[in-house]
């Protein structure tokens, strides 16, 4: 049997959610989605998730939400992040930090789904190793579920495609988020693991990565400090469906998705 599986970009900011109030529930019954993981660590504001957001897009069908270096911008997702075990921040932060950075949930068939959220160290806030934390995350989870999917959020191309080819294999999927570009290098690696350096970013595309043009442009020529506004237009899903073989846990196919909004 396969399992159809959607990967969610960066949701960024009231553009994103819009969007995915529009057109996310009829893409999971067209497409016969199984099961659905969004990047959110953008989602209210551009920066950071509340619990108010957080529960809507759990209502609308994503089954779990990751995070990355904005997952603590509002304190108020605390508490939820504690005891919601679909909201997950990255599992390379400090021990002691509030959260869990993996996660096995069921599908809408009934089957275990494995997911960890990691951040890269190039170009990013000082972490733990994420390579040796994903590896004690595999030891925790690979008796429950052999489907497993991996959202490495971080900076670095080559940080990427280096935990792809590590993971490969081992897990079902590595998917890239932060950087709010969708990639073109969907493929499945040599031994059955999908790999897309970055899923792209879901929000105003008539922008600069989900901010309003002027105000960006406005920093890059004067180097001054400037207030970042959200963007509006042009708004799109961006991810990818994955399909895997629900027995072994190898990718099938992996597939880039952008799906259009109202404006």
């Amino acid at each position: 049997m396969d399992l159809r599986i959607l990967v969610i970009g960066d949701i960024v900011g009231k553009p994103g959610r819009r969007v995915l109030e529009q057109r996310l529930p009829a893409f999971i019954e067209r497409e016969k989605i199984d099961f659905v993981i969004a990047n959110a660590e953008n989602a209210s504001g551009g920066a950071g998730l509340t619990p108010n957001v957080a529960d809507r897009f759990l209502s609308l069908g994503i089954d779990v939400l990751t995070g990355g270096d904005h997952t603590f911008q509002r304190r108020e997702i605390f508490p939820m992040m504690q005891e919601n075990a679909r909201v997950l921040r990255p599992a390379n932060y400090p021990e002691g930090t509030v959260g869990r950075g993996v996660t096995v949930v069921e599908s809408r068939g009934g089957h275990a789904i494995g997911i960890i959220n990691a951040l890269g160290r190039v170009f990013m806030p000082p972490m733990n190793c994420p390579f040796h934390e994903i590896e004690r995350c595999l030891r925790t989870i690979a008796s429950k579920t052999s489907t497993i999917f991996v959202d490495f959020h971080a900076e670095a191309t080559s940080e990427k495609v280096a935990m792809g080819w590590y993971l490969d294999g081992r897990v079902s999927a590595v998917v890239g988020t932060h950087t709010h570009i969708q990639t073109a290098d969907e493929r499945i690696l040599p031994k059955g693991t999908a790999y897309l350096t970055d899923l792209g970013m879901t929000g105003a595309y008539d922008s600069v990565i989900g901010r309003e043009k002027d105000c960006v442009l406005r920093r890059f020529v004067t180097q001054l400090p400037t207030k970042y506004e959200m963007a509006e237009g042009d708004e799109k899903i961006c991810g990818a469906v994955v399909v895997v073989d629900a027995q072994t846990g190898k990718a099938r196919s992996i597939e880039r998705v952008q799906v259009q909004g109202d404006n």
